[in-house]
Order: structure tokens, then sequence, then C-alpha cells
């Protein structure tokens, strides 16, 4: 495969400082000085800046890549600690993007950093990407990926992509530049369709393993490295993937579809069912009104639908009746007064409104809307949010 950077003059515009600072790499015989004149010339954009984009970007900035873009409009929330390594206590409510830029900084002073603190959408991508050389994908939804997926194919950037979910991660490198002047595989090539909507959760719905982004988000960064500098055999045309608690690995082939084909950017959200998931609404209460009616005296039943594990950290005192099984206890559910159905943070506990519907139960189904984590918000904060 090419580098993704072009070949370099052999006058290496490196100071005393940077000498110092790149000498295992220089010192390396198949990376030399060649090599780290192609990542002080390389442009990165690294497209998230929490659980892979902080290994990813610590280790791009530490490696000497020349220019780093960050695209991040979030915040920095105490949730966040377990895993992004980029922020500490201090940083809470804080822009991410800016953060993460004033930490690699202090981490290598001889890179540049430009931060886009906005929402990546159809009406940006393309710009922005198309000032970088590489992109390194860390989202966590399916409409991103794809929005990026696409951009990179229309502009002709190399998309080193990952994903991590509780114990698993995944990595690979999509639309590559191959020796032939064609492109390797991208992510259409691997997943063509978006899963269902709601059938995958996230990283705040799911969990993941604090260390995992860490040990997934080195490897991505490593593949950035061997794109950009040429060295090694970078992950075109395979997908690695990591089983962390069994300590298990597998690469698989992946192979380019002739239906895949990319002709402009498009509704993400529709392409992925969201708008439609969304449109699917269910009967509403806020935590405020919540309380009024606890204390009101009016008889209603509250239906917990998250794991036990959760039920454990901390709860509501409603009954547990998980989503994955809820269909199967439609006797355990109250037909003659409201059921106040909630869960971590209101998403599973709308899918479970919306399965019982599907399945014919009549009776007043209600959502608690930011289900525990509003409560403990703005109710009870002394209640253990995770």
């Amino acid at each position: 495969m090419q580098s993704a950077m072009k070949e370099q003059s052999s006058n290496h515009a490196f100071s005393p400082d940077e000498f110092a600072r790149y000498s295992r790499h220089i010192i390396i015989p198949e990376f030399g000085l060649d090599g780290q004149q192609k990542l002080k010339n390389a442009r990165v954009l690294v497209i998230g800046s929490g659980g892979l984009g902080s290994p990813v970007l610590l280790y791009l900035a530490a490696a000497g890549v020349g220019h780093i873009g960050i695209v991040d409009f979030d915040r920095v929330d105490d949730s966040n600690l377990q895993r992004q390594v980029l922020f500490s206590t201090s940083d809470i409510g804080k822009s991410k993007a800016r953060q993460a830029r004033e930490r690699v900084l202090s981490l290598n002073p001889h890179i540049e950093v430009t931060v886009h603190e906005t929402r990546l959408d159809s009406n940006n991508a393309r710009e922005i990407i198309r000032q970088y050389d590489v992109v390194a994908d860390g989202t966590d939804n399916f409409p991103t990926r794809y929005l990026v997926n696409d951009a990179c194919v229309l502009e002709g950037k190399t998309n080193v992509y990952a994903s991590i979910f509780q114990f698993e991660g995944q990595v690979s490198v999509f639309n590559a530049l191959l020796p032939d002047g064609g492109r390797g595989p991208n992510y259409r090539d691997l997943f063509p369709e978006p899963p269902p909507p709601g059938l995958v959760p996230s990283c705040s719905e799911g969990g993941v393993l604090g260390v995992l982004p860490g040990i997934i988000g080195s490897m991505q960064a490593l593949e950035v490295i061997k794109v950009i500098t040429g060295v090694g055999d970078p992950l075109v045309g395979r997908i690695f993937l990591f089983d962390a608690a069994a300590f298990q690995t597998r690469i698989l082939r992946v192979s380019k579809r002739p239906e895949t084909v990319v002709t402009g950017l498009i509704d993400y959200q529709l392409f992925c069912g969201l708008d439609q998931f969304r449109e699917a609404e269910v009967p509403e209460i806020d935590v405020q009104a919540f309380e009024s009616l606890r204390t009101s005296g009016e008889p209603f039943q509250l239906i917990d639908v998250r794991e036990p594990h959760e039920y454990d950290i901390a709860h509501l005192e409603g009954e547990l009746i998980p989503v994955g099984i809820i269909g199967e206890h439609l006797d355990r559910i109250a037909r003659d007064r409201k059921v106040i159905v909630h869960c971590r943070s209101g998403v599973r506990s709308a899918k479970a409104i919306r399965l019982l519907q599907e399945l014919g139960f009549q009776g007043e189904l209600i959502n608690l809307k930011g289900g525990i984590l509003a409560y403990a918000r703005e109710i009870n904060n002394a209640l253990p949010v995770y």
C-alpha cells in the first residue's frame, strides 16, 4: 500500500529538540528520518476526543504528527473520566476539543492543533475532511460512521476506523490508497446497511471496560502512523477483532463490493432509521411530575427495565423486568393504573413501551423522561449514577 504522504525531500527540517524527542523513531532502520519527516508533514483529523480519541490524540501528538485536527462539540462529563484519559476532574464541564488541544500541545509543543468545535454533518463534513491527509474515526454512533466513510470516499481520504463496546473492539483501514492507484474497501463494503435502530446500544447504555479504548485507540493510532509513513502492513482489506474478556483476537477479510457506490452525502439520521425511530413517540413524564405523582398517593406501578447489575448500583424501588425479557412477563404489568417505565436515560424504557404496544398490551404506559440519570440530577443528587 502506498503511503498517504508524498515522498519528501532529504532536507529534514528538525530542530535539535525534535531530533532528541523523536530519536527512538529515527534510529529504527525501516523508519528513520524519512518516516519522521512524513509524520511531521502529515495532517490528521481525529473525529471524537473521547474514549478512542484520547489515546489516538496522545500517541499521534507524541509521535510528531505535524498538524492534528480535532472534531468534537461535547463537554467533559464525570462519567467520561473512567476511560477518556485526556481529561481530568478539573476539566468537567469544559469543551472536550479545547481541553484536548491544550493537553496534546503540553505533550508536544512542536505540532499544530486545529479545533473544529462543531457537530459533523452532511453540510460540513467534506469541507473539514478535505483539509487533512488521513482521518481517524473515533465516533460512537452509526449515522456519523457512515457520514465519515462517505465523505472520505468522496474526498479520496484514508479512514482509519475503530469502535468499542463493553469488552470488544475492532480496527480497520478503509478507503486506503492502493499501489495501483485504486482504493481499498470502505466501511460500506463491510456494513452495507446499518443495524435496526435500537438494536445495538451505545456505550452509554451498554457500557465499556475503561481500559479497552486505550488498547483499541492505540492500535488505531498505530494504523494511522503506518498509513502515513508506509512502514509495515496496515489493516487494508482486513478488520481486527479483539475480545478483552477472553483475550482472543481474530482478523477477518474485507472485500470490495461492486455494488458499493457513494455518489454524495445523504440524510444519515434517516438512512439509519433514527428519524422513524424518534417519530414513534411514547407518552412521557418528566422527573418533577414523577416525583409529584410519587407523593400524591395516586396508585401507579413503576417498572425498571435495566439489568440486575445496574439495579444494584442505584434504583427507584421499581419492579425489575429487563427490557430483553419484558415481553415474556406481560402478566406482571398492571392494566388498572398508570405504569411508569424507566431505565438509565429513557432510551431502553421507550423501546420497552414500543415493544409492549406492538405486543398489543392494553394499559397506560408512560416513559420516565431522562431515566434515573435525570432523577439523580434534578431530584436526588445523592443517588449514585453510572
